[in-house]
This record gives C-alpha cells, sequence and structure tokens, in this order.
C-alpha cells in the first residue's frame, strides 16, 4: 500500500464536480482525508476562479496506474483533452506526492509535482499533511508553507 497525496481543481461549475469526484473517490479508495477547500486566482491563464483541496488517501495502485484512474475520474466529469492545457476545466486532479517516489512518466506524471510551488497545491497539503517531508527538498509542508510568500498567490477559504 501506498500514500498518495492529490491536488484537485475545478472553475467550471466547481462545487458540483469537486463533490462528485470526492464521491468516487471514496467509492474507489475507502476513507480519505480531505483539506478545506480555497479559492483562488487561474495560474497560466485568464479564467474563472479555481476552487483547489487535496485529499491523501492509500492505495494498491502504483503510480502510474492511479494516475490513469485520476484520468479516467477527469473525463468522467467533462474534461477536454482537445483545447489548451492551461484552460478552463471541469475536473483537473494530480498525484502531487507519493510516499517519498520521485519519478516521471506518461501522461503528465511528476512526483513531486511541480505545482507544489503554488499556495492552491501547497497550502491544501500543508492542512492534512503539516508533518510530510518533501522527497527532494526536505523540509515538511508546514515549513514550507510558512516561507511561502502568501501576499503573491491569495487564497479565501470556501465552502464546497
Amino acid at each position: 500500500m501506498g500514500r498518495a497525496y492529490l491536488s484537485l481543481g475545478s472553475n467550471l461549475e466547481p462545487e458540483r464536480h469537486l463533490h462528485a469526484a470526492l464521491d468516487e473517490l471514496r467509492a474507489r479508495f475507502g476513507a480519505i482525508d480531505v483539506s478545506p477547500a480555497y479559492r483562488s486566482r487561474a495560474v497560466g491563464f485568464e479564467g474563472n476562479d479555481f476552487i483547489n483541496l487535496a485529499v491523501a488517501l492509500d492505495t494498491e495502485l502504483e503510480p502510474e496506474v492511479l494516475n490513469d484512474w485520476l484520468h479516467a475520474l477527469e473525463d468522467r466529469h467533462g474534461r477536454r483533452r482537445d483545447v489548451p492545457r492551461y484552460s478552463d476545466r471541469t475536473l483537473d486532479v494530480d498525484i502531487v506526492l507519493y510516499d517519498q517516489r520521485v519519478l516521471e512518466g506518461p501522461g503528465h506524471l511528476q512526483i513531486p509535482r511541480k505545482e507544489l510551488r503554488h499556495a492552491f497545491v501547497l497550502k491544501p497539503l500543508a492542512d492534512i499533511a503539516p508533518d510530510l517531508l518533501h522527497p527532494l527538498d526536505g523540509r515538511s509542508m508546514a515549513d514550507l508553507w510558512a516561507a511561502f510568500p502568501q501576499q503573491s498567490e491569495p487564497l479565501a477559504p470556501t465552502r464546497l
């Protein structure tokens, strides 16, 4: 069994898609840890605000297989892959960390995920796993968040 940490986000009907994704994650993996949700501006393109959160779950799936399962989850919720990579989306689910592994693979699989340098990924992860160590940096999620220039990427707590 491995411990995976996911980032979930949506800026098209986010409440509907994020609730549905959480339901499917629970149905497939059982108990999951879910962070508070945060609203943030789109990064890398002009678009609607995103709602983001983090999930921690235990899985028997290897990262590559889990990544494929998560892509299928996105697809079931209307994720379009025929548009620019940085654009509005119904659902975006990425593996941010998986145990202490470091790897890159097909399907934009990258662990640790480079987006961990953004508030919308780091803060929710620090909420549910403050003592989790970054496999390359060695600092905890709480320490990384404490050092983050929070005014550069404002987050607003929001309800799902």
